[in-house]
């Protein structure tokens, strides 16, 4: 489908025919025209898939259609972290820049003067908020801000908030909202919690469901099957005579993040760790080390898996085994980006071998297994080794493609901007 055979307003669309878009992906298509329809929606939609435009260019063209106090807050969007609030406030800027409205991102691991610019907007009443739960809870236990006019409240990855402890903050900033309002919430997995938060916040929500791509062929998947004592020697040998740089581990625990990294600097490895208990400040810094090189080794929980643009990672480690098939697609999905390769190992302890065979069905495929080096010790005797008869060993394709944006057609009746040079936005993103 082509965005012009969407009701979206005519800013709105010169905005996409600028940055040469024409044609929405799936989640766009099947989300936008509810949103639309100033229905509830709950979307289960992945990174990668264009969740951010399917809910900010309904949203924009709302705003320049319908009647709003330009003196009040309109529109909230909630994000779990600083680095995606950032983001979708770029989007919002590329896709926003012939309609007329405002907006402030609040975050936190700023300086004074970026605090003064949010308690502005938010008592000026800016159109559109895109804020992180914590920071903007913070600015309401401190000023007076005017809630009366919100009427688009937005989640976006709000299993990764829920995973990050943020349930209150979100339902004390919802009580102070108004009652007729329309919420929008999207999704990468959609776990009981999720569907419990709805039921309190939303009325009658539409779901849509985009299914989970696969990951790309570009990634060399792996796995080896060990006792968990065998794990630390393991990652030792995998790391061995290579180039360390932007290595990511992921490991289920929090307490087990700390030993492990503690367990790689003592073998002199440049290893820090990522998880919910840091400070923003302090997630800020690791990050921006590990994306500058000056980080080897990231040894952190689900909270990296989704929403960090690091493009050149070639190997990702799951030193235990996932859950859920989906958190599996989405660590993994942290190498062979921008069309680099990359590798992927998972170890398989004996208590985790029926998840990894979880994720097998789900990918439709065997993962290729690794041997045990000798100098490690026996194997565990397991099912993973043995045939496994009867599966389609076929690779599943990621079920994701860009189309070719710009050319004649649909958009072709989209009025041209002459003298336009801004970059060009990802609405994929």
């Amino acid at each position: 489908m082509y965005f012009d055979e969407l009701a979206l307003s005519d800013d709105v669309l010169d905005a996409l025919w600028d940055m040469h878009f024409d044609t929405c992906t799936p989640v766009q298509e099947k989300t936008i025209p509810v949103i639309l329809e100033g229905k509830d929606v709950i979307s289960c939609a992945q990174t990668g898939t264009g969740k951010t435009a399917a809910y900010i260019l309904p949203l924009l063209t709302n705003l320049a259609y319908d009647d709003h106090d330009p003196d009040k807050l309109n529109a909230i969007i909630m994000a779990p972290t600083r680095e995606l609030a950032q983001q979708i406030d770029q989007q919002m800027e590329g896709f926003g820049f012939y309609v007329p409205f405002s907006s402030v991102a609040i975050y936190g691991g700023n300086d004074g003067g970026a605090w003064g610019t949010q308690v502005t907007g938010l008592q000026k009443g800016a159109d559109i908020v895109i804020a992180t739960p914590g920071r903007l809870l913070s600015q309401m236990n401190i000023y007076d801000i005017d809630f009366s006019g919100v009427k688009y409240f937005i989640l976006d990855e709000a299993d990764r908030m829920l995973d990050m402890g943020f349930y209150d903050d979100i339902m004390t900033i919802v009580n102070r909202l108004p009652k007729e309002r329309q919420t929008i919430m999207f999704s990468a997995t959609m776990p009981d919690k999720i569907r419990q938060m709805a039921r309190a916040i939303m009325r009658n929500p539409v779901e849509v469901k985009i299914a989970v791509s696969r990951p790309p062929e570009t990634i060399h998947q792996m796995a080896v099957q060990l006792y968990e004592a065998q794990k630390p020697a393991m990652v030792k040998h995998l790391l061995a005579g290579r180039d360390l740089k932007k290595v990511i581990l992921f490991v289920s625990k929090k307490q087990k993040v700390r030993d492990l990294t503690r367990a790689l600097q003592a073998k002199h490895i440049d290893a820090r760790a990522m998880y919910s208990d840091l400070e923003q400040k302090e997630r800020d810094e690791v990050m921006l080390d590990f994306r500058n090189g000056k980080v080897d080794v990231l040894v952190a929980t689900d909270i990296i898996s989704r929403g960090i643009d690091v493009d050149d990672i070639p190997l990702v480690i799951n030193y235990d085994v996932p859950r859920d098939a989906e958190d599996y697609v989405h660590r993994i999905g942290r190498t062979a980006r921008a069309e680099n390769k990359g590798e992927a190992v998972t170890l398989v302890s004996p208590e985790d071998a029926r998840y990894f065979q979880k994720i097998e069905r789900f990918l439709k495929k065997d993962i290729e297994r690794l041997p045990l080096p000798e100098a490690l010790g026996e194997a565990p005797k397991s099912e993973l080794y043995t045939a496994r008869a009867g599966r389609n060993s076929g690779r599943g394709g990621n079920g994701r493609g860009r189309s070719n944006r710009g050319g004649a057609g649909k958009s072709a009746s989209r009025k041209q901007r002459s003298g336009n040079n801004r970059p060009s936005q990802d609405p994929h993103a």
